[in-house]
This record gives structure tokens, sequence and C-alpha cells, in this order.
């Protein structure tokens, strides 16, 4: 028996009792704290879009300050008070909050609940991202374009109160989850630099005699269709940038289709094969994406379809060496344009990269193919180890909070 087991036997023997939370806390809204109050020194502050781009489950230090003169003007959170954002224009985000653990109070501001209680903070704060909250935050929800939850409908929200000691029993349980993710978190970043280490360091050389560009060593440099293609219901799946992932991959998942018979009229520089290679080129440019199989897709002119002619340089070493700092910097230099900055085709073509023979390629793509899997590689890398433990994190989390 486990001894959260024992405690609730001991503590909780009838069951966990269940309370509103406006019988165990008081909510109020935030104040008018705005931008133009913050300062490098002087008053702690949480702003509420922090929550979402600063903050995880908790905060012990703030990274914003208000000067002494406005600080009379504000709302504070005590230390561990639950500060959560009731406004947000997607629905996952409404009520995503922190636990303030710093030792003095923090100033809020609107568009954020102050929630003050006598419970473990951390254990509020994890019961308000389980399942068991968002389903209740799903039906108090209101709105189109900005969705609000009112701080007087958090009053409602029913969650389960077992004694202290049984909520910190629970609190340690968690935190060993969500310290194990940060740790591999850690870990990838460090991984992610050394990786871009060794793509400066192998792939770029001041050998001027082996340095190419893209033209001369690719069969041909096209772009999707220019015209919006005619949709489907089934057919052939249509990718934009936004299919692109962070880990340099196609996301197939949600995805247009087109009919056959448009695909099958395309040139066929425009149709991706099995190792070649892809480049955005329009808005978010710069990512390379290798086609790894033989999948039938298509793309407009926001992607470049790259193929390398085998003969002079293998396609997965092209596809590490459009990856350098030195290549980016090329492509920034070649984007055109204000709102939405584009790279032409004859200016990607004549982008330069380093090619060495083809036996130092392989010995170069061996290596980075190892760094790649580690940092990139959805299957057995550490996104993996970490999605992983997310995923096992969410499970016990709300396991744990259902009594």
């Amino acid at each position: 028996m486990s001894k959260l087991d024992t405690l609730i036997q001991q503590l909780c023997p009838d069951g966990v009792e269940y309370k509103k939370l406006g019988d165990i806390a008081t909510i109020t809204r935030g104040g008018n704290l705005q931008k133009k109050d913050f300062t490098d020194t002087g008053i702690p502050c949480i702003h509420y879009g922090q929550i979402y781009t600063k903050y995880g489950l908790f905060a012990d230090k703030t990274f914003t300050f208000i000067s002494k003169q406005s600080a009379s003007k504000q709302k504070y959170a005590e230390p561990n008070d639950i500060v959560m954002a009731v406004t947000s224009e997607n629905l996952e985000d409404v009520c995503k909050c922190v636990a303030w653990l710093g030792d003095v109070p923090a100033a809020v501001s609107g568009h954020t609940a102050i929630i003050h209680h006598g419970q473990n903070p951390k254990y509020l704060c994890y019961y308000f991202h389980s399942s068991h909250f968002q389903n209740q935050k799903n039906r108090m929800a209101h709105g189109t374009k900005v969705i609000e939850v009112t701080p007087n409908k958090l009053t409602d929200i029913l969650l389960p109160v077992p004694p202290l000691e049984i909520q910190c029993e629970i609190v340690r349980i968690l935190d060993n989850f969500t310290e194990l993710t940060a740790e591999l978190t850690a870990e990838l970043t460090a991984r992610t630099k050394q990786y871009n280490y060794y793509l400066d360091t192998l792939l770029v050389s001041k050998c001027t005699d082996k340095v190419r560009a893209l033209k001369t060593v690719c069969l041909s440099i096209a772009d999707g269709d220019h015209m919006p293609p005619p949709k489907a219901d089934s057919g052939v799946p249509f990718i934009t940038i936004s299919n692109i992932t962070k880990n340099k991959t196609i996301d197939f998942s949600n995805v247009m289709y087109v009919p056959r018979d448009y695909y099958n009229k395309l040139a066929d520089k425009r149709k991706a094969r099995q190792q070649d290679v892809l480049y955005t080129v329009v808005g978010s440019f710069g990512t390379p994406v290798f086609v790894s199989d033989n999948t039938e897709f298509v793309f407009q002119r926001h992607i470049a379809i790259l193929r390398p002619d085998k003969k002079q340089i293998l396609p997965r070493y092209m596809y590490f060496a459009m990856q350098t700092s030195d290549f980016f910097k090329q492509a920034d230099k070649a984007a055109k344009g204000a709102a939405q900055r584009t790279i032409g085709l004859a200016s990607l073509g004549n982008m330069k990269i380093y090619v060495p023979s083809l036996e130092e390629q392989r010995r170069i793509v061996s290596i980075l193919d190892r760094f790649d899997a580690l940092c990139n590689d959805l299957t057995s890398g550490l996104p993996a180890e970490i999605e992983a433990r997310k995923k096992q994190y969410e499970y016990y989390r709300d396991k744990l909070l259902q009594f």
C-alpha cells in the first residue's frame, strides 16, 4: 500500500469531500496593470500574458516589475495565491494559471482572477490543469472571438478538498513527474545547441573552391503551383507551411485534399520524390524538410522543392547544409518584401553551400544523423521521451485528483 493510500484511509475513511471553489477561496479580478508601467526594478508584477509565455505551473520569481509610483493603484496576489488568466482567443488557454510562490505580493493585471485560499497552492494549481477542471471550465466559458470565464462563475467550480497532508503527498508525486520532464527538456536544449554547433562546424568551410551554388548541384529547383488548387473531400493531401513542424517534418494529420487528376497534371519537378528537399520560402521562410518516402502530396508556391544531383551531393547532406546559420543568413538577405518576405527561386538557386567529396559528405551525414535523431525524432529521440513523460504525468495527475 502506498503512502497516499495510507493517508486516505487514516484521514478520509468516508471519502474525500468535494466543495465549491467559492467555499474555500475568495476570487477577485486583477487590476489595471499596463505594459507602460513595467520597469527593470521595483514591485514584482505578473501580466496575464506571462502566464502563457513565461510561467508553467508555478512562479517563484518574476521577470517584470512596476515602479513604486504606480504600485498604489494595483491589485495584488499574496504569496501562495493562484493567478488565473480568464480570457483568451482559444478555449484551451482560458483559465491557464500559475501558483505565485514568491516571498512578497505581486501586482496582477486585468483579464485575470486572483484566487486567495488556505489550501496547498501547488495542489490547486495541478487541479486547475487537470481534465476534471477543464471539463467544468468548458461549460462556463462564453464568447466567440474572445472567450472568457468570469471570476464569479469560478466560484461554482466543484473540486476535491482532502486534508493538507494528502494534498502535500499528491503534490510530491506530481512534482517528480514535472521535474523529470524539466530535466529532459534541459537535456534536449543542450543537445540541440551541440547539434547546431556541429552543423556550423562540419558544413561551413573557408575552402572556397568547394563552395557551390545550389543551382549547380541540383537537377531542378521549383515551387508549388501558383494557382489555388481545387478542393476535394479526399484524394491527394495538400500541405501548407503550417503543416511543417518545428522538427522539420510534415504533419499530415490536418490537411486539405485535391483531386488526383489535378496532381497527375502537375509537372514532375513539382511532385515530391523520396530524397527531395523542401524549403519554406514565403513568410516563415528558412525551414528545410527531407522527404523520407514516396508519399504523394501537393503544395503551393510558399514551399520550394529541390532535387539534388546525387552524382555531386547526397540529398541528406544538402538537407543538413541548408540548416546552418550561414545558410540562414543568406536566406535572410535574399528575402524580399515587408509584410510577407519571400525568397525567389533564382535567389535560392544562387545561395551557396560547402560541397566536399561524396566520401566526406557520408562521414558528416553519419555524425549529424545521430544528433538529428536525438533532437528531433518523435519516435525514439528526446522529443519522444518528453512526450511520453508528459502523457504519463497527465494520466497520473487526472487519476490522483479524482477521488
